[in-house]
């Protein structure tokens, strides 16, 4: 299900990440919903929302990073 604002994203996204990490994941999310709905665009037998996620987290991926210390910063801050 997509999501409409950052209050509604799961515990483990909401809880982890900073806001504007939290932006991309919901925007990637809700996008790779729309993109993905037929089983045939999917590669393997992935769920709609095992694709959507994998297509949020590597959106953050792109921009955010774990840091030595476990926590979500911007790449290039550390």
């Amino acid at each position: 299900m997509p999501y409409d604002k950052k209050s509604d994203l799961p515990d483990a996204v909401a809880d982890n990440l900073p806001s504007h990490a939290q932006e991309i994941f919901k925007e990637a999310y809700n996008s790779a919903w729309d993109e993905y709905k037929d089983p045939a665009d999917r590669a393997g037998s992935d769920s709609r929302e095992e694709v959507a996620f994998k297509v949020a987290w590597a959106a953050v991926k792109q921009k955010y990073h774990k840091n030595e210390q476990g926590d979500w910063v911007k790449s290039g801050q550390d």
